[in-house]
């Protein structure tokens, strides 16, 4: 689900490099029969752009160290998945560039959430 009527200003390089980053990573991990979702929306002026899949689930503990340099998770998510754990770092690098946040959460599905949000104004 995607908002149409959503206006950034934004380097659609890194954009897509995020958005790619975060397909690929939910990906990975998620095994047929499973679903991966992808919404995109605004909440009064943050855009909001979420990937959620049904994978394997995380521990608290690694949803506090997702987003460091070279972190991989425990083999539950880890399984044969290739990656250098330079993903999710890059990501909270784009979206901090834009002057926006990510962050990941346990999934309703079973999995991780993990939603971005960027300003929808020009700084």
């Amino acid at each position: 689900r995607i908002d149409k009527q959503i206006t950034l200003f934004v380097d659609p390089q890194r954009i897509q490099q995020l958005l790619s980053n975060l397909l690929e990573n939910s990906l990975r991990y998620t095994h047929a029969p499973g679903e991966t979702l992808v919404t995109a929306g605004h909440e009064g002026k943050l855009f909001l752009l979420t990937v959620e899949d049904s994978a394997p689930g995380v521990s608290d503990r690694q949803l506090e160290q997702l987003f460091e340099r070279f972190y991989r998770g425990e083999s539950s998510r880890n399984r044969d998945s290739g990656g250098a754990g330079l993903g999710l770092n890059l990501c909270r690098a784009i979206a901090e560039a834009h002057q926006g946040s990510i962050r990941a959460q346990k999934s309703e599905k079973g999995g991780l959430k993990i939603t971005v949000t960027l300003p929808l104004e020009s700084s």
